[in-house]
């Protein structure tokens, strides 16, 4: 029996979006529908938006919920369990087959498309490769944004760089993304935690998750200022330079100006000695950058990427979980405004325009 929806959609012509009643198919072998308690409101979706589309979009791609039903060769979650819905696939190595993505037909004939899945609805249906089972007795709402924001953040924190005890780090961006990845380096106990923002409020805010400092890159050159917090003294870099400059630096950002300011941002190596630092790109870019490649070469720094955090979700949405109960991931204070389905577009108005700190989520 199909499962009554309310969808955000977004059309082809250009407009505000659309909430749609809709019907969601019974599920085919691999797929689970999902009656969701909330969802993210990521950046991410701006892009989407505002890229040409020859078909409708449906949109959002990290959410908590409990399943109400389950494909026949499903297995690892039944009915009534609490689950996360997120766009990277659980555990990729233990794979038995490549994950489908959600379309969803319109009653007009057309077929909506998503990013892997779609969260903007008050039910959804997925593959099951998208759908992570929860600890149990996990349901809180601010939970919905370990599946992308945590995840990217802190993910790119703790797997993708490595950063441990007493590493210096600079994070481009304080808003969600960087925010988590703040929190991970201060649960590693990074020092200092530099955040570099163009807004002083998101700077103030981004010290209550554990930055030890903030640049604001409006009033000042972040990469000068990152250098003379961060002093190596009596050592030199290839070029007889004292060394100066963070070990990791996060983008989170993903615009020329942070993509181009990140590799100079970190510590240069000592030839025979050690290597640089490492720059980190976790935003999704939205232009071209260019990077000096002398620096790169001479100082033996790394210009990496990170994608979803490198994270596996099988086994880091519990353990982001854990960290929210244990006081270390404050995902209450994280959290600082919250819309209904009807009021999608000021959801996204406010994220477009910078009037939100932390993260939004939709709540069903």
């Amino acid at each position: 029996m199909p499962t009554h929806a309310r969808v955000v959609v977004q059309p082809v012509e250009p407009g505000p979006l659309q909430v749609r009643e809709l019907s969601l198919p019974d599920p085919g072998p691999y797929q689970v529908v999902v009656k969701q308690f909330a969802s993210g409101v990521c950046h991410s979706q701006l892009h989407q938006m505002h890229r040409p589309r020859t078909t409708p979009l449906v949109l959002g791609h990290e959410s908590i919920g409990v399943v109400t039903k389950t494909g026949s060769a499903v297995e690892h979650v039944k009915e009534g369990d609490t689950v996360f819905v997120t766009w990277v696939p659980r555990n990729v190595a233990q794979a038995a087959r490549p994950p489908q993505g959600a379309k969803l037909e319109l009653p007009e004939g057309t077929v909506a498309q998503s990013q892997a899945v779609f969260t903007w609805a008050d039910h959804t249906i997925a593959d099951e490769e998208y759908i992570v089972k929860a600890p149990e007795g996990t349901s809180k709402d601010v939970l919905a944004i370990i599946g992308c924001a945590i995840m990217t953040g802190a993910g790119a924190v703790i797997h993708t760089a490595g950063v441990r005890r007493n590493d210096s780090v600079a994070i481009f961006g304080a808003g969600g993304v960087g925010l988590a990845a703040i929190a991970a380096a201060r649960r590693v106990g990074a020092y200092p935690i530099i955040a570099v923002d163009l807004d002083e409020t998101k700077l103030e805010f981004a010290k209550k998750f554990g930055a030890t400092v903030g640049v604001n890159a409006s009033k000042e050159d972040p990469v000068a200022r990152i250098h003379a917090l961060t002093p190596h003294p009596g050592e030199y870099d290839a070029r007889g330079n004292q060394r100066s400059g963070v070990d990791y630096a996060f983008d989170c950002i993903g615009v020329r100006t942070t993509m181009e300011q990140l590799l100079p941002s970190v510590r240069g190596g000592t030839l025979g000695r050690n290597c640089g630092g490492t720059a980190v790109l976790v935003g999704v870019p939205t232009t071209p950058m260019e990077i000096q490649a002398s620096d790169l070469l001479v100082n033996e720094k790394r210009y990496i990427g990170s994608i979803g955090g490198s994270c596996v979700p099988e086994r880091d949405f519990a353990e982001f979980t854990r960290w929210y109960q244990q006081g270390d991931l404050d995902l209450d204070s994280f959290v600082t405004a919250r819309y209904t389905i009807d009021q999608i577009n000021e959801a996204t108005d406010a994220l477009e325009h910078g009037r939100i700190m932390g993260r939004a989520i939709l709540t069903f």
